[in-house]
């Protein structure tokens, strides 16, 4: 009895920390990663099958994302893990996160405008400024011969209201949650993931009616590049706040227990910045 009691003590949690448990999540997430990016190199040289290693890489990183991020659920809302030391340590991380991801557009910013800074000082060398006209040389223009850009304010413009007030909504549901109101918590959620549902579709359908193929030159590939990627990013905004939102009809997200959903909240903001410079530079600048 006196060695169980000793047990007890020994194993009694003495710290604000989470020492977390032997999980085989790490190590398969990091082979499935793996079996994605093989899939998707041996794809894009149009191996025979590679598809299918595609896609079982990417099942297998669903299903790992899936049951990881259940676990890391239920140790914060069942087993009470997460302490404030824990949240502070869990805010940092994402914060830096969200940092690697922001260095991602600024590399396809950079290009975008290496490019467009190229195309400009070899029109300012072929200027006549006696004659105020340029010579006959007309190449290296900006955006490239053969490109007819997306009209700025029509469909962008769209997408761009969308973002801004799915802003809104989302800040607005975390405003219901703080102090207690479920009902606008929902609504708020359930708009914020139908505003990003519908920026998704009317992206699809501008890339259906572009012009231009991501081959054709530097201004294309830049173009599908970094509003792909961040198209990426808004599905994946939009599956973060959707899960959350059905937590929120299971009653799982408090006003002291919510890290999942303030995540969410500063991931969909940093989407929302990202497509402002993007409207600017690449459909607004770029015309």
């Amino acid at each position: 009895m006196a060695h169980d009691n000793h047990d007890n003590h020994h194993h009694e949690k003495n710290h604000p920390y989470h020492i977390i448990e032997l999980s085989p999540y790490p190590i398969l997430t990091s082979f499935s990663l793996l079996v994605l990016a093989i899939g998707a190199v041996l794809t894009m040289h149009e191996i025979h099958h590679a598809q299918r290693l595609l896609g079982l890489g990417f099942a297998a990183v669903i299903a790992c994302a899936f049951f990881w991020w259940r676990k890391v659920i239920r140790e914060g809302a069942v087993e009470k893990e997460h302490t404030i030391e824990v949240q502070r340590g869990l805010r940092m991380g994402m914060a830096l996160f969200i940092c690697s991801e922001v260095m991602f557009f600024v590399a396809f910013f950079w290009s975008y405008f290496d490019s467009f800074f190229k195309a400009v000082w070899f029109q300012l060398q072929q200027f006549d400024f006696d004659n105020l006209a340029y010579f006959s040389d007309k190449t290296h223009v900006w955006p490239p011969e053969g490109i007819k850009t997306f009209d700025a304010w029509d469909l962008p413009f769209m997408n761009t209201l969308i973002l801004l007030l799915s802003g809104t909504t989302v800040t607005w549901a975390h405003h219901a949650l703080l102090h207690g109101d479920r009902r606008g918590l929902k609504q708020g959620l359930g708009l914020t993931v139908f505003l990003g549902v519908m920026f998704t579709i009317c992206q699809a359908y501008e890339y259906s009616h572009a012009a231009f193929s991501f081959d054709q030159n530097n201004y294309s590939s830049n173009f599908y590049m970094a509003t792909g990627f961040h198209g990426f990013h808004v599905i994946v905004g939009t599956i973060f706040l959707a899960i959350c939102w059905i937590r929120s009809l299971k009653g799982q997200l408090t006003p002291e227990n919510h890290l999942g959903f303030e995540f969410a909240a500063w991931y969909w903001h940093f989407v929302d910045v990202v497509w402002l410079f993007l409207f600017v530079a690449v459909y607004w600048f770029g015309e």
